[in-house]
């Protein structure tokens, strides 16, 4: 049997699939990278060979996304859920340098809640900032089905945004829940109504620089980010559409690069020297060991993603990918089959979750798509049901099989 044909189709939410012709590049550079005659899990992080590699990521990211030059491209570890500290520290010493004579108690720190990751980055939030205050700008629960689970972005008027805030936080895609942001730079349509379901750039302060975050980690290179360059910080951990598990990439505006020691000198809170984005800066993401092997898997994915066409091409691809699963999906609604977790106008195109509704069909749901060689769809503990998560390397046969997979178990109910 051969490798391709043994392999199953991994709809795990991650780490993720990756396309088979880059983990058969990246079996050659384990063993000799870039002609060295070094395994790329040996090569010294400080090699020409390997900065010079580690700069070319960083192009096809820059590329790619049109991240502009007012940005820098910085490559660390410990996924999105370090960042979750990270970014409060770092950005709360920029605005201590910002506004050195604010008591604590007047520093406001602002998520919107959307899903399991955003309420977690919020609860870090909440441990990290001390006597700083930490407000809920919006919260999706009370707008959802039961008022209580997060199944819904939530409506423009809701939202309230502190005066000059040391962040504003927002996960795009929420992978537990299966909740995202529409893919949509503008929040107002042309005759000044809200195009409710996209995150509200009209409510953000035109005459300053915002310290909006964006947490990106599972939609990250699936698409264009809508005004990433009104955003202070984005971040993701690479391990859904772009490599394996320990790199987390961080695009990061210049005015939140700062002297984390001197806002420390000022009372801020003092950074991790790892965790500074001006280390990381100063240092070419090289201060310490990077995470190599996953850099280079990811560079591999990047040229590939490249030589396709990049984001204009995957974002038609994961375009028809999530119409075609939610065609299914909405079939099986109407049959009394299925129900959908998120609520129309929210639903994420990488994570699409629902139940199988009566006793043991989820148990038999899951048995025939194992037979199908399909794995990875049972749901987040914390949600239940179903959980199909479409990244990148998913192919759109790969998702058609799925759609009529989900069909014959419609039509055998």
């Amino acid at each position: 049997m051969s490798t391709e044909s043994s392999r199953i189709i991994n709809f795990g939410a991650g780490p993720s699939a990756l396309p088979d012709s880059v983990l058969e590049e990246a079996t050659k550079g384990l063993l000799n990278f870039d002609n060295t005659g070094i395994g790329i899990a040996e090569i010294s992080h400080r090699s020409p060979e390997f900065t010079s590699y580690l700069s070319s990521v960083e192009a096809l990211i820059r590329s790619q996304l049109s991240v502009p030059t007012t940005h820098s491209i910085l490559f660390t570890q410990g996924g999105g859920t370090a960042q979750f500290s990270a970014v409060v520290l770092n950005l709360l010493a920029r605005h201590r340098l910002l506004f050195p004579d604010l008591k604590d108690e007047e520093r406001n720190l602002d998520y919107v809640l959307t899903g399991s990751w955003s309420k977690s980055a919020h609860k870090e939030g909440l441990r990290m900032a001390g006597k700083h205050q930490v407000n809920v700008a919006a919260d999706g629960r009370i707008y959802s089905k039961d008022s209580k689970s997060f199944d819904i972005i939530p409506p423009h008027e809701s939202y309230k945004f502190s005066k000059d805030p040391v962040l504003i936080y927002y996960c795009e895609n929420e992978t537990v829940n299966g909740v995202q942001f529409k893919h949509d730079s503008e929040s107002i349509d042309k005759e000044g109504k809200s195009i409710e379901g996209t995150f509200p750039f009209h409510l953000l302060p035109k005459d300053k620089l915002v310290p909006l975050v964006g947490d990106y980690s599972s939609s990250f290179m699936s698409r264009p980010i809508p005004r990433l360059a009104d955003h202070a910080v984005i971040y993701a951990g690479a391990q859904k559409n772009i490599g394996p598990a320990g790199l987390t990439i961080l695009i990061v505006r210049n005015d939140c690069i700062v002297d984390v020691d001197a806002a420390a000198a000022l009372g801020a809170q003092p950074v991790p020297v790892t965790m500074s984005y001006k280390t990381l800066a100063d240092n070419q993401s090289a201060y310490n060991t990077p995470p190599v092997l996953a850099i280079y898997i990811s560079g591999l994915v990047l040229k590939r993603n490249a030589e396709l066409g990049g984001m204009e091409y995957y974002e038609k691809v994961n375009r028809r990918k999530m119409q075609t699963v939610y065609g299914a999906l909405r079939e099986g609604e109407e049959k009394g089959v299925f129900r959908g977790h998120v609520q129309p106008g929210s639903e994420s195109w990488m994570n699409v979750v629902f139940v199988v509704l009566g006793e043991g069909k989820e148990k038999a749901f899951l048995k025939g798509a194992e037979e199908r060689g399909m794995s990875g769809i049972k749901g987040h503990r914390s949600v239940g049901g179903m959980r199909v998560s479409l990244y990148n390397a998913i192919t759109e046969e790969q998702a058609d099989k799925l759609a009529a997979y989900m069909r014959e178990f419609i039509a055998s109910q």
